[in-house]
């Protein structure tokens, strides 16, 4: 494993949210398509472009409102907590967490006041979210750019359209179907930090969805669901039941206790980046599962299964709750690029700059 540093540059004019907080202190999520990365944060209900600038750098940054692709339960900038991005058949995929969260206590507030706020929860409807919208190369600039319906690149009859998966302001689809599931039923009431239910990784093969799970963990085991969509009215898709009348699939896999921060395909393999499920420093390291994608029915993968690629560092001691790793980009077919969440000083590039890691598989 070797490690070299990526620049990553913002512009200041539309970097902050209405609280203030700097997009580089939260990235979520990372996908390259050719020069262009694309990056999330957490706490914002939009998208982030770079384009590679020049060896290791990524400038030029442009912040993409999703409220011009799709219908947000919540318009405006109510975060969707964006926490995994794809990209397939000329479509960019995103998901949202679909967690609660819980409040912070305030260390100014009272110890009451403090003790009260732990027990309240928080649904935002806009985390339930997982979308597509047709991204295409402009031959002129060389960008990948985002349209709410286009002509398909290589079909001109057929049109590529933003579409999202059916819900509601308290969910949708996918939640309803898993309300009774054996394994997860107990945790969709439960906050994401608490072990409950949290999406944080997505990753897309031809028709498949597949949505890594951060928690909950069982008894050490991860999961995957893989999901297919098919499209029902304008701006809108839902989920596909497979041959055995399944909305969707399930895959467990011994991760050593952490949860799925992020899926990567990698030919027939898919990469993970895993690590601890709650709010807490742990390890973090990156997998390879295996022709994951030649899989056709549901799997439970045991550490022998899995190749355990390399640790990443995380914060710890003085640096406590910082440099969480929590996207993953694959650079190149022998690089993968990982952002961070709450980057350390020493990470941060002046004003408007912070480093992200790139590793050698």
């Amino acid at each position: 494993m070797r490690k070299n540093d990526i620049k990553l540059i913002f512009d200041n004019n539309t970097s902050l949210n209405e609280a203030g907080k700097h997009v580089r202190d939260g990235l979520s999520a990372a996908f390259r398509t050719g020069d262009n990365l694309w990056v999330s944060c957490d706490e914002r209900s939009s998208l982030e472009r770079l384009r590679l600038t020049e060896d290791h750098t990524f400038g030029e940054h442009q912040t993409i409102d999703l409220n011009k692709y799709l219908k947000l339960p919540t318009a405006g900038n109510c975060e969707i907590d964006i926490e995994g991005l794809g990209h397939g058949n000329h479509y960019l995929w995103l998901v949202g967490s679909h967690s609660l969260a819980r409040k912070k206590p305030r260390k100014d507030d009272s110890p009451a006041r403090q003790i009260k706020r732990l027990a309240k929860l928080k649904d935002d409807p806009n985390r339930y979210m997982l979308a597509r919208i047709p991204l295409i190369q402009e031959e002129q600039s060389g960008n990948y750019e985002l349209f709410k319906s286009c002509p398909h690149p290589d079909k001109p009859d057929q049109i590529l359209t933003a579409a999202q998966l059916v819900g509601h302001e308290k969910g949708n689809q996918l939640m309803a179907a898993m309300a009774d599931d054996i394994h997860f039923k107990d945790f969709l009431k439960i906050p994401g930090k608490d072990n409950g239910f949290d999406i944080e990784g997505l990753a897309v093969s031809g028709d498949r969805v597949f949505l890594g799970i951060r928690g909950p963990v069982l008894r050490g085991w991860a999961s995957i669901l893989e999901i297919q969509v098919r499209d029902t009215q304008d701006g809108y898709f839902e989920l596909k039941p497979d041959k055995q009348n399944r909305l969707y699939k399930k895959h467990f896999l011994h991760l050593e206790g952490m949860g799925i921060r992020e899926l990567r395909v990698s030919g027939n393999d898919l990469l993970l980046l895993a690590g601890p499920s709650m709010d807490l420093d742990g390890t973090i390291a990156v997998y390879r599962w295996p022709d994951a994608l030649l899989q056709e029915e549901e799997a439970i993968v045991h550490r022998k299964d899995l190749v355990r690629l390399f640790d990443v560092p995380h914060g710890s001691g003085p640096a406590t709750g910082k440099d969480k790793a929590e996207g993953m980009a694959l650079y190149d077919d022998q690089h993968v690029l990982i952002v961070h969440d709450s980057p350390t000083d020493d990470r941060k590039i002046a004003e408007n700059g912070v480093i992200a890691d790139l590793y050698a598989l």
